[in-house]
């Protein structure tokens, strides 16, 4: 079990309970309810804690080492996954994985960043930062899932799009662009969820939906706070405040209408009891699927359009 720094308070507490565990077992004395103790000393902190979590503490929990990924949740919540390589020009992209599924005998089409659950797969998984053909390959995948009628879900999570010099000579901006327009005309249903870090382009290029979920724990902007911190200050010690001042979390974007649904986390975040957060995510899934299968393709498309036409704040100066 790993800790972030705003859970050292937790840390302490669970390394007295495995220090007593330690003990009762080497010398067979029984430390039962000092035991029981404990625990709710530890409900209790973990609950006042998480109640009360800056905006800089819920990103630092969304890029959490042990939450659960994209290819977690796939294995958790649909059957019969079939992953699907290449996007039929350069390469095939190991940061986005995507193929056809059922959620509960529905054929679906489900795609999202991989990060990588150790050191190897992220670099193999570049972070999770797709490249030109990682945004060409979901692009594919999305048309074939219109083709044959199947709803798309995709699980957003990443630091951003690949930045690189060879992404950007290959088309990367064009590749997202291309993917913003192809997605609001889809003629199946959307949906797209937020289970990590949500920022700029790179998020974007797989979030344009008929329905737009964030996990509690995660978050959702244009900037990562240290990059903003350094545009702005010239320096990553302002995170902290950058991270406020962006309005990233899943309740600002919530209450900005720049998303539909937030969708709550296990005490602890998602990595505390990523079963319980897989088993919510499908239910969230399996509520939200029927309402828009029952729309024509012209309203979902209508629709998409109407919503995001409607973002953003704006006002109109006379000379």
């Amino acid at each position: 079990m790993q800790f972030l720094d705003f859970e050292k308070p937790l840390e302490e507490l669970y390394a007295q309970m495995n220090k007593l565990k330690e003990m009762s077992a080497k010398n067979q004395v029984d430390v039962s309810k000092t035991i029981a103790e404990l625990e709710t000393s530890i409900a209790a902190t973990r609950k006042q804690i998480y109640e009360n979590l800056t905006p800089w503490q819920r990103v630092q929990l969304s890029r959490h080492p042990e939450r659960p990924y994209t290819l977690y949740y796939i294995e958790k919540i649909f059957s019969n996954f079939t992953e699907l390589y290449g996007d039929r020009q350069v390469k095939d992209d190991k940061a986005m994985v995507g193929g056809m599924a059922e959620l509960d005998g529905m054929p679906v089409m489900v795609m999202g960043q991989q990060k990588g659950v150790n050191t190897k797969m992220r670099q193999m998984r570049n972070f999770g930062m797709a490249n030109p053909e990682g945004y060409r390959k979901a692009l594919r995948l999305m048309k074939m899932a219109e083709k044959f009628n199947r709803p798309i879900i995709t699980f957003i999570d990443t630091p951003g799009a690949y930045p690189g010099l060879e992404a950007e000579e290959r088309g990367q901006g064009e590749a997202i662009a291309r993917n913003l327009f192809e997605m609001v005309n889809l003629k199946v249903p959307v949906i797209c969820v937020i289970i990590g870090e949500g920022a700029s382009g790179g998020a974007l290029g797989i979030g344009i939906g008929d329905k737009v979920a964030m996990l509690e724990n995660t978050w959702y902007t244009v900037i990562s706070p240290e990059n903003c911190s350094t545009i702005l200050w010239r320096s990553w010690d302002y995170k902290v405040k950058a991270a406020e001042q962006l309005k990233l979390t899943s309740a600002d974007m919530k209450g900005f209408h720049l998303v539909d649904d937030v969708i709550a986390e296990p005490m602890g975040g998602a990595q505390s009891n990523a079963e319980e957060m897989a088993e919510t995510l499908k239910k969230y899934l399996l509520e939200t699927l029927p309402a828009l299968n029952k729309k024509t393709a012209e309203q979902r498309i209508e629709e998409r359009i109407e919503k995001f036409s409607k973002m953003g704040f704006y006002e109109e100066v006379n000379d």
